[in-house]
């Protein structure tokens, strides 16, 4: 087993998840730029909205395992398993933890009108909803089987 780490950037389970999050990420700030005209890039490194970022990648990793080491095999198990908790922990602790900071930072927007205190705000998109991390999950997928097939026919 001779191999270099430059290898990983020939494995198609290296490239499908890395796509899959990519485009994942270029449609919430080209949708971002549709609404407000701007170029946002921070839309490449923020969680929360339409599509998951978080299960397109898990998905597409998920996807391209199985597409290539095989649906029985106890990798592509491992990595069901993997983005079925990445998915899920995105749609429920992720999600309430938003809801939460949003409601603590509508308090300290109260509290301040009346009080001095910090403006510091808390991150409210930090989760998905169901409907977010579906659509993630489908990109992942869509992306692993054509970076996979790609791979098989060049």
């Amino acid at each position: 087993m001779n191999s270099n780490i430059i290898d990983v950037f020939y494995n198609v389970c290296f490239w499908s998840p890395l796509l899959a999050w990519l485009t994942a990420q270029t449609i919430k700030m080209v949708t971002n730029y549709i609404d407000t005209k701007q170029v946002d890039l921070f839309y490449f490194v923020s969680t929360g909205g339409m599509p998951s970022a978080h299960s397109a990648m898990v998905s597409g990793l998920a996807t391209a395992i199985g597409l290539k080491e095989g649906f029985e095999t106890s990798l592509f198990t491992m990595a069901f398993a993997f983005a079925l908790l990445v998915m899920f922990d995105a749609s429920t602790v992720r999600r309430a933890a938003g809801m939460q900071a949003r409601i603590l930072n509508e308090m300290i927007r109260e509290l301040f009108k009346e009080h001095r205190l910090s403006e510091h705000k808390l991150a409210e998109l930090l989760g998905h909803t169901r409907l977010e991390v579906f659509m993630g999950m489908l990109i992942g997928i869509l992306v692993a089987i054509i970076v996979v097939s790609s791979n098989a026919a060049g």
